[in-house]
């Protein structure tokens, strides 16, 4: 891929996070739209990934296949005013994602949580 169009894949991609960011935090958007569509913004903008991307092909799997399909269901799932709204809340805020500490220690106690869940399998207790 040339240099330019993966520049512009990746401000495709941070458009569509910030859409998916701001239709999350749409009150008139369901329930479940909205919680898959906060697990999949905090999943693109975790820094911990299900497979880690020091893994050849399969670390790098996870970003190219699950991160957009998160971004197709929560579009095809939210009503299409939601997205309208979205979309223009996002055009407005391209230059920057929006900092939110209480959802980074979120991703955070969530990521811990798992790992001692999968820890306390794995030893069997």
């Amino acid at each position: 891929m040339k240099r330019a169009s993966l520049k512009r894949w990746a401000a495709l991609i941070k458009g569509e996070l910030l859409t998916v960011y701001y239709a999350a935090r749409d009150r008139e958007a369901p329930w479940p739209a909205r919680l898959l569509a906060l697990a999949v913004a905090a999943y693109a903008l975790s820094p911990i990934d299900l497979i880690p991307d020091f893994i050849p092909i399969l670390g790098w799997l996870d970003d190219l296949i699950l991160v957009p399909l998160g971004f197709w269901l929560v579009l095809r799932l939210m009503p299409p005013a939601v997205i309208a709204r979205a979309r223009e809340r996002a055009a407005l805020q391209r230059a920057r994602l929006p900092r939110n500490l209480r959802m980074a220690v979120a991703i955070v106690v969530l990521w811990a949580l798992l790992l001692v869940l999968l820890l306390s399998l794995w030893l069997g207790h």
